[in-house]
């Protein structure tokens, strides 16, 4: 196991330190005293696990082709942005854009997270242990995000494709999305996956999904396409 301590040293020192690790073939690497700097593991090419002894700035874990990340704080902004698999674990709360435009692997916030979390996703899952923020999952096009708490105004607002599990309430879901029955095989599927994250499973579950209706434009459905503008 390699220890990088960020104590004294700037983002480009740690990262470089993080690189030069995995290119000796580490199989497991801790960060200590992060002190919430912004963009730490960018960019992670190489499989390692990797843990971070405490809270993080912005961007930590984004462009990551490969990660097992597990952050033991909280996380500002843009965690796991564009992951392409992997997965990426926050203990704590997390910002604005969650796993936004996230291609694939599992993103786990085990509190709260806040705006925009799950935009533009176009595969990979995404966990909210808590309460989520408003405008999330704005133009989901593919993927799974499950939150076990309340969601904000305009959730899934003009998704076009993926499924939205919501355990909590919504005063307001986004234009289009509309709701459907969940299957035995996904509460199972959605239960099983929450246990082996330690996140207890809400009592209920409501499934979202695209309606379809702005899937193609009608001047019939003008009123339709200015709300969701």
């Amino acid at each position: 196991m390699v220890v990088i301590d960020c104590l004294g040293k700037n983002t480009r020192e740690i990262n470089q330190e993080i690189r030069a690790a995995l290119d000796a073939g580490a199989a497991e690497i801790h960060l200590t005293n992060p002190q919430a700097r912004h963009n730490l593991a960018v960019g992670l090419r190489r499989p390692c696990r990797m843990v971070i002894e405490g809270s993080v700035g912005n961007y930590c874990a984004g462009l990551a082709t490969v990660a097992d990340l597990e952050i033991r704080g909280n996380a500002g902004w843009g965690v796991a942005e564009n992951l392409v698999s992997g997965r990426v674990v926050v203990h704590g709360n997390a910002g604005t854009a969650v796993g936004a435009s996230l291609r694939g692997g599992t993103v786990v916030v085990a509190g709260d997270a806040g705006t925009r979390t799950g935009n533009l996703m176009k595969g990979g899952t995404i966990i909210v242990g808590g309460d989520l923020a408003a405008s999330s999952a704005f133009m989901m096009q593919k993927g799974t995000l499950i939150v076990c708490g309340n969601a904000g105004y305009a959730l899934g607002d003009s998704m076009y494709q993926g499924r939205i599990f919501l355990g909590g309430e919504c005063p307001e879901y986004g234009s289009d999305v509309v709701e459907m029955p969940v299957a035995d095989e996904e509460l199972t599927e959605i239960h099983d996956l929450l246990l082996g994250y330690g996140i207890p499973a809400p009592r209920r579950l409501r499934k979202l999904v695209s309606g379809k209706r702005l899937w193609n434009f009608s001047t019939r459905e003008r009123s339709l396409w200015r709300t969701a503008l």
